[in-house]
């Protein structure tokens, strides 16, 4: 089992960053590969980034185009999104995810077996 508290949303005008945080309790975060995913109200959740297990490999989506930045860290069971250049059109719910594997990377909902509970992310223009 594994327990993911995100952190870190609010609300930032246009242009602006923030820091996302997701904290894992589990005694084995390193058999995880983690994502971060959004929503918006009345759409399908949407991939937005992954990093797996050591850090190494990292996935994005197409919207992101350089401006966020995934990472972990394994010494304190966080993985973190760093988002630059905000957008309105990033105005969602950002959720981590976990799913236990140890090579590759899944961009699919299905595929992660643990949620948190979403972290409200809103950009004014």
């Amino acid at each position: 089992q594994v327990q993911l508290q995100e952190s870190g949303g609010g609300r930032v005008q246009a242009g602006g960053s923030l820091r996302l945080s997701c904290e894992a309790t589990t005694p084995t975060f390193t058999k995880y590969a983690m994502a971060w995913f959004r929503q918006v109200s009345g759409k399908e959740r949407e991939f937005v980034s992954a990093v797996g297990w050591s850090g190494g490999t990292k996935s994005y989506g197409p919207f992101v185009k350089g401006r966020f930045t995934i990472s972990r860290d394994n010494a304190e069971n966080t993985m973190y999104l760093q988002m630059n250049s905000l957008k309105p059109d990033d105005t969602a719910v950002y959720y981590c995810a976990a799913e236990e594997r140890t090579y590759g990377l899944s961009i699919s909902t299905s595929d992660y077996a643990y949620w948190g509970q979403g972290t409200q992310v809103t950009v004014s223009s």
